[in-house]
C-alpha cells in the first residue's frame, strides 16, 4: 500500500480544514474567493514581479490557522499532531504583553522550517495557550476552578496522536491509515455542536472573551483560517464592497512605494454563531457567541534582528506620534516614518544588514579572469550574485493582539497591581515537550547555506561577508 508522505499530509489538513471552516463560517469562503481574484489581477497587471516572494501556485494554495488550548498537555497533543504535518513550534510570542485589553495566551506557531517543505506546503498553525496561573487575569479561586474545568476535558481522541506519532517516526502514513488521521484530525477542530454552560461561559467572559473561548467549552475549534493575498489593501476594499464588516485597520507595517517587509493582517469581524447553552437549571435553550472570524495576510521579506529593532523603534514613534496628532490618519504617519527610515529598495535593506536574502551566482557574472570581491554587497552590486528575498514566515505578537482585540466582544478585566506570571520560549518548550524553535536562527541558516555555496562556485576561501 502506498505511503502518504508528511507534505502530503500537511497539504490535504490544510485543504480539507479550509473546505471545513468554509462551511461553517460561508463569509470565509467570500474572503477566499475574493483573495483568488485580488491575486490573479496582480500577476496579470505585475507578471513575474508579483511572484518576486513566492510563487502564485504557493500562494494561491497557503493558509495558517489559529487555534487556541488550555494546559500544556493540550498543547503536547497539538504539537504531535502537527509533528505528523512535518510541522515544528517556532517562535515565542506574549500577547499578555502586547496587547491592550485582557488576552491572557502565550503562543507558537507550527510550520515547516525546510526551505523544500516550505515550498511544498507552508501552512501554518498560530496556536495559543492559556495561562490561568497568571494573578492579574484569574484569582486563585477562579483559577482553581478552570484548572479543574481543564484538567476533566479531552480535545482528541486517543487513536489521534497515535496515528500521528507513526506519521513522524515513518515519515507518511499508509493510505488507510493517512485517511483515518486526516478525518479524526479535521473533525478535532470542528465546532462542537456540544450545548455551552452559559454561566461558566460568562464568569470566563468577564474576564477575557479568549479565555471563554478556550476555557468555556468542552472542545477545541478552528479560530481563524488565513489565505494569503498579493494585496491586501484591495482585498480590504472588495470585501467591503461586497458587504462584509472588516476591522478597523490593516495590522503590521503600513503601505508604501518601498519593499513589502515582515507581516501584514486584516479579518472581517467575527460573527454572530448559533451555540446550543444550557442554562442553570439543567435547560437548553439558543444562543449566539462571537469568537470566530476569517483573516487575510500578505507576506513580506523576512528583517534580521536589527531590521526588526528598527521596525519596532518605528512602530513605538508611531504610537508617539498620533497621541500628539489624534486627528492625523495613523496609515499617513506610520507611512511617513517608513519613508524617513526604512530603506527604500531591497539591495538597500541587504547592504545595510535588515533583511535576509538568499544569494546564487548570475548567470551573466564577469568572465574576464577578475577575482570577485569578498564582500556581498559588492558582489551583488558588480553583478557577480543575485539575492532573493527570503519570505517571512512567521508572525508579528502586536499585531495578533491587533487582531484578537478587533473582534473581541469587551475588553475584559486586567489588574495590573499584580505581578504577571513569568513565561518565556525555555518554558514553552518545556510544555510543548519540543524546542520552540528560534525563527531568526532558521533565516540566518538558510541564508548561510545559500553564501556557503556562492563560495564554493566561486572558488572563495570562505562564504563572502
Amino acid at each position: 500500500m502506498p505511503t502518504i508522505s508528511q507534505w502530503r499530509l500537511r497539504a490535504a489538513f490544510a485543504e480539507r480544514l479550509s473546505g471545513m471552516y468554509g462551511r461553517e463560517v460561508p463569509a470565509y469562503t467570500t474572503l477566499v474567493d475574493v483573495s483568488r481574484e485580488v491575486n490573479e489581477d496582480v500577476l496579470r497587471a505585475r507578471g513575474a514581479d508579483a511572484e518576486r516572494l513566492g510563487s502564485i501556485g504557493r500562494v494561491t494554495a497557503e493558509r495558517h490557522g489559529a487555534i487556541r488550548v488550555g494546559t500544556p498537555g493540550e498543547l503536547a497533543q497539538v504539537a504531535r499532531i502537527f509533528g505528523a504535518l512535518g510541522m515544528h513550534p517556532v517562535g515565542f510570542y506574549d500577547l499578555r504583553e502586547a496587547a491592550a485589553s485582557a488576552v491572557p495566551v502565550v503562543s507558537t506557531a507550527f510550520r515547516p522550517v525546510d526551505e523544500e517543505e516550505l515550498a511544498r506546503n507552508p501552512f501554518r498553525v498560530f496556536t495559543s495557550l492559556l495561562t490561568p496561573a497568571d494573578p492579574r487575569f484569574f484569582d486563585p479561586d477562579l483559577r482553581s476552578r478552570l484548572e479543574t474545568f481543564l484538567a476533566g476535558r479531552e480535545l482528541f481522541p486517543p487513536e489521534l496522536p497515535l496515528l500521528a506519532d507513526r506519521a513522524a517516526a515513518e515519515g507518511g502514513l499508509p493510505a488507510d491509515e493517512a485517511e483515518r488521521f486526516l478525518r479524526l484530525a479535521v473533525r478535532a477542530f470542528e465546532l462542537s455542536a456540544e450545548p455551552v454552560d452559559r454561566a461558566w461561559y460568562r464568569t470566563l467572559e468577564r474576564v477575557s472573551a479568549v479565555a471563554a473561548d478556550i476555557g468555556g467549552v468542552r472542545s477545541t475549534h478552528i479560530n481563524h483560517l488565513t489565505p494569503r493575498v498579493l494585496d491586501i489593501d484591495e482585498l480590504y476594499r472588495r470585501m467591503t464592497e461586497r458587504g462584509i464588516e472588516m476591522i478597523d485597520t490593516v495590522q503590521g507595517p503600513p503601505a508604501w512605494k518601498g519593499p513589502d517587509v515582515l507581516l501584514r493582517q486584516t479579518s472581517f469581524r467575527a460573527l454572530a454563531e448559533p451555540r446550543a447553552m444550557r442554562t442553570e437549571d439543567g435547560g437548553v435553550v439558543a444562543g449566539a457567541l462571537r469568537v470566530r472570524f476569517g483573516e487575510v495576510e500578505a507576506r513580506g521579506i523576512a528583517l534580521t534582528r536589527t531590521g526588526r529593532a528598527r521596525y519596532d523603534d518605528l512602530l513605538d514613534r508611531v504610537d508617539e506620534q498620533a497621541a500628539q496628532h489624534p486627528a492625523a490618519a495613523r496609515d499617513d504617519l506610520a507611512r511617513a516614518l517608513w519613508e524617513r527610515h526604512m530603506p527604500g529598495t531591497e539591495r538597500e535593506l541587504a547592504a545595510q544588514g535588515l533583511a535576509y536574502f538568499t544569494y546564487r551566482v548570475a548567470d551573466g557574472r564577469p568572465r574576464d579572469g577578475t577575482a570577485p570581491p569578498s564582500g556581498v554587497a559588492e558582489l551583488v552590486r558588480q553583478g557577480w550574485l543575485v539575492a532573493e528575498p527570503v519570505v517571512y514566515e512567521d508572525f508579528l505578537p502586536r499585531s495578533a493582539a491587533g487582531i484578537f482585540q478587533s473582534n473581541l466582544s469587551g475588553e475584559g478585566t486586567r489588574d495590573n497591581g499584580r505581578q504577571g506570571t513569568r513565561y518565556d520560549a525555555d518554558w514553552l518548550s518545556g510544555a510543548v515537550g519540543r524546542e520552540v524553535l528560534d525563527p531568526f536562527a532558521l533565516y540566518e541558516r538558510q541564508q548561510n547555506r545559500s553564501l556557503a555555496h556562492v563560495a564554493r562556485s566561486l572558488g572563495l576561501t570562505g562564504p563572502p561577508r
